[in-house]
């Protein structure tokens, strides 16, 4: 289970930038996890709560935001989310295309929590 390791440096890059911005306590962790990369969702959150107890997120909530599979289309000259990672055709005319331009993220976007008593956010 990958997730497991994925988890672990979502904890560390947490409580390093949560370090660098003062913040005494994690209170959410917002992921982005496209939808071609390779992540199980439910795995990740079991695997989360594994990885951070006894860390500075212990109890922080893990929220993640789904990114569907982008292409851009040649025929159309235009970007387009596909309701399914595959097949990778234009939703709109059915031309195929390899040219994904989201889908495949994997990254801690942003941190929620409490300021440190200096008053440092």
């Amino acid at each position: 289970m990958h997730e497991l390791s994925i988890a672990h440096q979502l904890v560390e890059l947490a409580v390093e930038n949560a370090d660098r911005m003062g913040l005494r306590r994690v209170t959410a962790l917002h992921v982005r996890v496209g939808a071609l990369s390779g992540v199980v969702q439910e795995a990740l959150r079991f695997a989360y709560d594994i990885a951070a107890a006894g860390t500075a997120v212990e109890g922080a909530r893990l929220i993640i935001e789904d990114v569907p599979v982008v292409i851009y289309c040649p025929a159309c000259r235009a970007e387009r989310s596909l309701p399914a990672p595959v097949p990778a055709r234009c939703p709109v005319c059915g031309t195929p295309s390899g040219d994904v331009r989201a889908g495949r993220e994997l990254e801690l976007y942003a941190l929620e929590g409490e300021a440190d008593e200096e008053g440092n956010r």
